[in-house]
């Protein structure tokens, strides 16, 4: 179960080359680290350079510098027992990633096609009721963020943000933060999302221990963020943007029309509500099982029937069938529309699965150069614990050039030596992913796409989008440090 690299890179030879020539050793490498990294800032925040291209021109860079052949980076043409570093890095991280990360965006995709996400929301405003109408928008973004990415969930869950604020006559804030607390929450805390896959992949840890973790973590660090969401919508109105009600529901209609023209027959009768919910649980649940079954239980059949139905891959391929069946071929879409919408929403995963891929490589360069040792022997002396320098460094790549992805992946690469040192627990580098994923997420600003994909979508200035969104990503990111700090301590 628990995940591992397809092959790892070659152990790093004593190399005498590259940079090294001119500084000798440890320092040679340290400064190595410090290049590359300096160099993949400027090439993202300066240069423009899409991250993938970015991650791979600096692996290549940083595995010269430090020595490698041109042999040990990319093999030979012919063929060999010659390992490539770089073949290795991407073919060991996406042969897991690339299958929980696709399987997981499929069944995201149905639920959001089929109004899982309406249900589920208006449910949740009639069992709250006016007044509490932020607080079921928080829980809407939070149950519903589970399968769906952040910028989908935001593009669904908008319309219905603009009618609570009408009806409420209050700021948009107060149900627009809430919300999009929850929506962030999943998206950097849990599966199937992939920064949380991903370093998952690459610092082998069972996903089961991710979701565990990633709840005890997030369901503070989010509910703070509700509680900020309610002391800052009281002193800051913002109306609903008009504008972006007419061009939401325009974005919707053409989106049914696509449907439609697909073949698929929307249903006028409502999804039940448990089916969404049971959709959305039965991966979680399943994983959960198979993880501490191999803790509970002997080894025995019932053990390995367990473990193999909540192994990610099947256990989202479950969830993906029950979907198409209950939310599709049940209600009226024909098996066209249902690979129309699969296929339709498989398009944007492309650009995710290559930035996970090339932080893979980038971790192998480290490893086979030697630099992430040299890291390693350095953070140790330092004397933090590495669940602090996990969640610095990647705060520090967060704020710096904007990605989560990007500072998730580059962290693991870091810290990967760290954790190989001794013998640490699946639910210690669990948590340690947790403070990475934390850090990813910390003072959204104006190198995050998301910072603007929130200021449009409910009308607030650039200056309040810095004032509550901004904070509230790092009230986010410092509640959930802070928990996986406090765990850490006890495992």
């Amino acid at each position: 179960m628990s995940f591992s690299l397809a092959a790892t890179a070659p152990p790093a030879p004593p190399h005498t080359g590259g940079l090294l020539l001119l500084v000798g050793g440890t320092t040679g490498l340290l400064l190595v680290a410090a290049l590359g990294i300096a160099l993949l800032l400027f090439l993202i925040m300066k240069a423009r350079l899409q991250p993938f291209v970015a991650l791979l021109a600096v692996s290549i860079a940083v595995g010269l510098l430090a020595g490698l052949s041109v042999t040990e980076l990319f093999g030979t043409v012919q063929r060999s027992d010659a390992v490539s570093t770089i073949e290795s890095g991407m073919g060991g991280i996406l042969g897991h990633v690339a299958i929980i990360i696709g399987l997981g965006t499929m069944l995201g995709a149905i639920l959001e096609v089929s109004g899982g996400a309406e249900v589920l929301a208006s449910r949740l405003l009639g069992l709250f009721g006016e007044r509490r109408a932020p607080l079921a928008m928080g829980l809407t973004g939070l149950i519903f963020g589970i399968p769906v990415f952040f910028d989908v969930g935001i593009f669904v869950l908008a319309p219905l943000v603009y009618a609570a604020a009408k009806r409420g006559g209050r700021s948009i804030l107060l149900y627009c933060l809430p919300l999009l607390a929850g929506l962030s929450m999943t998206h950097a805390f849990l599966p199937p999302h992939p920064g949380p896959v991903a370093a998952a992949g690459l610092l082998h840890v069972q996903l089961g221990w991710i979701i565990l973790m990633g709840v005890v973590c997030g369901i503070p660090a989010v509910l703070a963020a509700w509680a900020y969401s309610a002391w800052v919508g009281a002193r800051i109105f913002v109306e609903v943007p008009q504008d972006m009600v007419e061009a939401t529901a325009e974005a919707r209609q053409a989106v049914l029309r696509e449907q439609l023209a697909s073949g698929a027959r929307p249903q006028e009768k409502p999804v039940p509500l448990g089916t969404v919910l049971g959709i959305i649980g039965t991966p979680l649940v399943l994983i959960l099982a198979a993880t501490f079954s191999s803790i509970a239980l002997d080894p025995s059949t019932g053990r390995s029937v367990i473990e193999f139905f909540g192994h990610p891959f099947v256990a989202l391929t479950i969830a993906l069938v029950l979907a198409y069946y209950f939310l599709g071929i049940r209600r009226g879409w024909s098996r066209k529309s249902l690979e129309t919408v699969s296929t339709a929403s498989l398009k944007p995963v492309g650009n995710i699965l290559l930035v996970v891929g090339a932080g893979g490589v980038f971790g192998a360069v480290l490893k086979a150069s030697g630099v992430a040792q040299a890291l390693s022997d350095t953070f140790n002396g330092v004397g933090l614990p590495v669940i602090v320098l996990a969640y610095l460094i990647s705060l520090v790549l967060r704020v710096a050039q904007g990605s989560a992805t990007v500072a998730i992946v580059t962290t693991a690469g870091i810290v990967a030596p760290l954790l190989s040192e001794g013998h640490h627990s699946q639910a210690f580098v669990a948590l340690v992913i947790m403070a990475i994923s934390a850090g990813s997420i910390f003072a959204s600003h104006v190198n995050d796409g998301g910072f603007w994909m929130v200021a449009k979508y409910f009308g607030i200035s650039e200056r309040d989008t810095l004032r509550t969104w901004t904070v509230l990503e790092s009230v986010l990111s410092v509640g959930g440090f802070a928990v996986a700090a406090a765990v850490s301590v006890f495992v």
